[in-house]
């Protein structure tokens, strides 16, 4: 489900009573744990954290006007979504993910490719999402991004 946005704070607003806590809860959450160098905006209709352009000026592949996306998070219509690029491109961290998400959060992980699907928001891991936003810097998530190319 895209919500028109042109802020943050303006997505949370327009999202449905049930969901608006857990969304503002996810985000503050990426907020306070990604490391310096990450800028939050609204991409492709949804909450996003990105390399800006002033670190990394080639910009996304697929939209070079485009800053380069890291993180993001929407409210789809059966799911709340939380969108990490790095655990698309880095193997390493995907199954160090896997194997903490087993260890401390009941049921089976909802997961493809880079989009992790909560269905039930008291089921969300924050502490493990704070974990997971600091385990990549803005310097680590480039050369990553290059190398995957």
């Amino acid at each position: 489900m895209k919500y028109e946005a042109n802020t943050p704070e303006q997505y949370i607003d327009g999202l449905p009573q049930e969901r608006k806590a857990a969304v503002a809860k996810m985000r503050e959450t990426i907020r306070e744990n990604l490391p310096e160098g990450f800028a939050e905006t609204i991409g492709s209709g949804m909450i996003a954290f990105v390399v800006p352009h002033s670190l990394y000026p080639a910009g996304y592949h697929v939209n070079p006007a485009q800053p380069l996306p890291f993180i993001s998070i929407a409210s789809q219509k059966n799911y709340i979504a939380l969108y990490h690029m790095g655990l698309y491109m880095n193997p390493e961290l995907l199954d160090w993910f896997k194997t903490r998400y087993a260890e401390e959060v009941p049921g089976k992980l909802d997961m493809g490719k880079s989009c992790i699907r909560f269905k039930k928001a008291a089921a969300i891991p924050y502490p493990l999402i704070a974990e997971l936003s600091r385990r990549i810097t803005v310097q680590d998530y480039i050369a990553c991004y290059e190398r995957s190319r």
